[in-house]
């Protein structure tokens, strides 16, 4: 949690805020990353992210605007509602014009979330390259730390019957093969790519047993 409260004053402390309104914002979102249901879209997750953000900032524009979209992107998480990014690009809107962040930051920090509904970015939007590999290394994950994953989703999904989830699911991780590549920057293709193909097909083949 100390990590966490640190990153989110070095992201903030561009925009020179008031600490104690900045702090005040970090409570909500550890309240919402912390809330019964969530077992992968957590704090742990947003870490992750942020870490992976870290690797890969030299294919970033504007950092600040990235490192804020990764900690709103799944601030609202409901896995039987269809417009999750859409209600976390408002929440991301009405915290951060609270806080007195300029709206052009504002603008920006909500068209990357809503870029993670589909996972797509244009070929000359780089930092949405950078947030949507960011949001998908775990994809590339060793085999253990993916199994985790996979089941942290399906705790995510427990409402779901095991024949839907496993139709659903089977679909999700196709539609990932079928790209002609996962991940959008140079180095997370290179470091990242086969390991997540891997992963998606070992998975593929346990729901198809």
């Amino acid at each position: 949690m100390d990590i966490l409260l640190c990153r989110w004053q070095q992201t903030l402390q561009f925009f020179k805020l008031d600490q104690v309104v900045a702090n005040n914002a970090f409570n909500d979102l550890v309240a919402a990353y912390s809330s019964p249901g969530r077992y992968y879209h957590t704090l742990k997750h947003i870490l992750h992210i942020l870490s992976t953000i870290d690797t890969l900032q030299a294919y970033i524009k504007e950092i600040n605007a990235v490192q804020l979209a990764a900690w709103f992107h799944d601030i609202v998480y409901d896995t039987r509602s269809q417009d999750n990014e859409e209600k976390s690009a408002d929440y991301a809107f009405n915290l951060l014009s609270n806080l007195g962040i300029p709206l052009d930051n504002i603008a920006t920090v909500t068209r990357l979330i809503l870029n993670t509904k589909h996972h797509q970015a244009a070929a000359d939007d780089f930092d949405s390259q950078v947030l949507l590999d960011a949001d998908l290394a775990i994809l590339a994950a060793d085999p253990i730390q993916y199994q985790e994953y996979a089941n942290a989703i399906r705790q995510e999904y427990a409402w779901v019957t095991e024949a839907d989830y496993i139709t659903g699911r089977r679909q999700v991780l196709e539609r990932f093969l079928q790209r002609d590549r996962i991940y959008f920057t140079p180095l997370m293709f290179e470091i990242a790519e086969q390991s997540a193909r891997s992963n998606l097909k070992a998975e593929i083949k346990i729901l198809n047993r």
